[in-house]
C-alpha cells in the first residue's frame, strides 16, 4: 500500500469517527436533558449506553490518531529524503559548472581558443572576471607562442530532466507496515 493511499484511509477513518463521535455525544446531551425533564429511566439508561458508545470510538479516534501520525512521520521522512537528495545533485551541478568556468577562464588567460558557448557561460557568470580573462588572452597571445583549440566543457545536447516531486515521491513510496483494522463502534439505541 503506498502512503498516499493510508493518508487516505486514515483520513477517511478520522471523519468517520469525528462525526459518529459528535452524534454521539449530541444523542446523550438529549437523552440526558430528557431524563432530567421526565425522569424516565428509559433516558438514563439510553444515556448511560450512548456514553459507553461514545467510550469506544474516542478509543478508535485516538487510536487512529496515533496510526496518522505514524503514515505522517513515514511521509514526511521520504519528503525531506527526497529534498535532500535533489539539493544534492543541484549542489553537484553547481560545483561541476563552477569547476568549468575556472577552466574556461584559465584557458582563456593562457591565450588558447576556446569555443564561443564557453565563452559566453563565462561572461554570464561574471563579467569581470571575462574581461579580466580576455585581456590575459591578450598578452598571451602576443608573445606569440602557439594556441590550443579547446573543444566545449558543456555538452548543449543534455536534456535536463524536471526533478521528481518530492510530495509525489512521497505519497508513491510503499508504506512501511500495516494499517491497523480500526473497528467502527456501532451505535447503541435503546428502544423507549
Amino acid at each position: 500500500m503506498k502512503i498516499g493511499e493510508a493518508k487516505q484511509i486514515c483520513y477517511a477513518n478520522h471523519t468517520k469517527l469525528f462525526d459518529q463521535m459528535r452524534t454521539l455525544s449530541k444523542r446523550k446531551e438529549e437523552a440526558e436533558a430528557q431524563y432530567r425533564i421526565t425522569g424516565k429511566g428509559s433516558f438514563s439508561e439510553e444515556a448511560a449506553t450512548l456514553e459507553l458508545s461514545l467510550n469506544d470510538t474516542k478509543k478508535a479516534y485516538e487510536e487512529n490518531q496515533k496510526v496518522i501520525e505514524e503514515v505522517m512521520d513515514q511521509w514526511t521522512a521520504t519528503f525531506n529524503a527526497e529534498v535532500s537528495r535533489q539539493q544534492g545533485e543541484t549542489m553537484a551541478e553547481c560545483a561541476e559548472d563552477l569547476g568549468k568556468i575556472m577552466t574556461v577562464f584559465r584557458r582563456l588567460a593562457h591565450g588558447d581558443i576556446v569555443p564561443q558557448g564557453d565563452e559566453r557561460r563565462l561572461m554570464e557568470y561574471d563579467e569581470k572576471m571575462y574581461q579580466a580573462a580576455k585581456n590575459l588572452q591578450m598578452m598571451a597571445q602576443m608573445a606569440e607562442k602557439e594556441r590550443k583549440r579547446h573543444k566545449s566543457l558543456w555538452d548543449d545536447d543534455e536534456i535536463k530532466e524536471n526533478p521528481a516531486d518530492p510530495m509525489a515521491t512521497a505519497d508513491n513510496t510503499e508504506y512501511a507496515g500495516e494499517l491497523p483494522d480500526i473497528e467502527m463502534p456501532e451505535e447503541t439505541t435503546i428502544e423507549t
